[in-house]
């Protein structure tokens, strides 16, 4: 292949890209501008510059017990999930079982199913067992959607070490426990604290599920959808969801960036 055809081809991927991400992010990006606009209407050119939307946020009682709710709902989905997660990753790889790869499928099916149908179709299991609406339905549906997630994360990393270290652990008498507390847990690590910010920011901006479990206390995200019905209060939603995009996004690059860490083979020793 010649260097003007290679060329060419990198052009073709770079700008394939460029028109994907800009399809991706720019009708985002426009949230954050709108949030300064000293107006209620979304509309070009905008009228003048201003924070006020950001501080009339700190004067919503309402919005902060949502907020809370969330965090709560959050916290929960994250720990439970990353625990599932382990226990299933581990099996996954460790261990050769009948009918391995139909209940690895099943784990992973949330990630295929539209979120209204499993939404509705939790909604119809809750009250058929006579459960109240709750945070607590909430977040045992956010666990269901967050798994699959979790696993896919922590499979990297228990796919990504020498297995002889543990083989080592045992053989000099540790018990299998303790060898996955001070063999395994160590080189996981990363991997657990990425599941984890990877599913609470999952389950913190989840709106479907949480609008068909919730009760009388709401998540923030079904806090932000009741407010789009008032015009009046459309920039202080934009303002909210502005900080969210923010939070959000710093917490899946940490995320990442936990998960890649000591994934990557060593290099070789200098000869």
């Amino acid at each position: 292949m010649s260097d003007a055809t290679r060329d060419t081809g990198r052009r073709v991927r770079m700008g394939y890209a460029a028109l994907y991400l800009a399809f991706l992010y720019v009708p985002i990006l426009v949230l954050p501008v709108f949030s300064f606009n000293d107006s209620i209407f979304v509309s070009f050119p905008l009228k003048e510059f201003t924070t006020k939307w950001y501080d009339q946020l700190w004067e919503t009682p309402r919005l902060f017990d949502a907020l809370l709710n969330s965090l709560k709902v959050a916290v929960f989905s994250a720990v439970f999930s990353t625990l599932l997660g382990i226990l299933a990753a581990r099996a996954m790889t460790r261990y050769r079982f009948p009918l391995q790869r139909p209940i690895f499928g099943l784990v992973m099916l949330p990630l295929v199913i539209p979120e209204i149908i499993l939404g509705l179709s939790l909604l119809i299991l809750v009250n058929r067992l006579g459960l109240t609406l709750s945070l607590y339905t909430v977040a045992i549906g956010h666990v269901l959607l967050c798994v699959p997630f979790a696993v896919g994360v922590l499979l990297s990393r228990f796919e990504g070490f020498d297995r002889s270290l543990e083989e080592a652990s045992l053989d000099l008498g540790e018990s299998a426990w303790m060898t996955f507390w001070r063999v395994t847990f160590p080189i996981v690590f990363p991997g657990i604290v990425a599941s984890l910010l990877l599913t609470f920011t999952i389950s913190f901006d989840e709106f479907i599920i949480a609008f068909f479990l919730t009760g009388t206390e709401t998540t923030l995200p079904v806090h932000i959808w009741s407010q789009l019905r008032f015009p009046q209060r459309l920039p202080g939603v934009l303002a909210l969801g502005t900080l969210i995009i923010l939070g959000s996004t710093l917490l899946i690059v940490l995320a990442e960036w936990l998960r890649r860490r000591g994934v990557q083979p060593d290099k070789q020793p200098d000869m």
